[in-house]
């Protein structure tokens, strides 16, 4: 999920029963990231996958 729609991705979670669903979040936009800027986000997103995943 990118930062931008965290809150709408909240929403949705909690419409469909699943307040607590937990998602990897990163830096808004992506359209206009450079490739080192999506490098950088693809390391954060495994990271926070990592950690969701290990506290699951």
């Amino acid at each position: 999920m990118t930062s931008r729609f965290v809150s709408a991705a909240e929403l949705m979670c909690r419409v469909l029963g699943m307040p607590d669903y937990k998602f990897a979040v990163i830096d808004h936009p992506l359209s206009s990231a450079s490739d080192a800027d999506l490098a950088l986000y693809a390391r954060a997103t495994l990271e926070q996958a990592r950690r969701l995943l290990i506290s699951a």
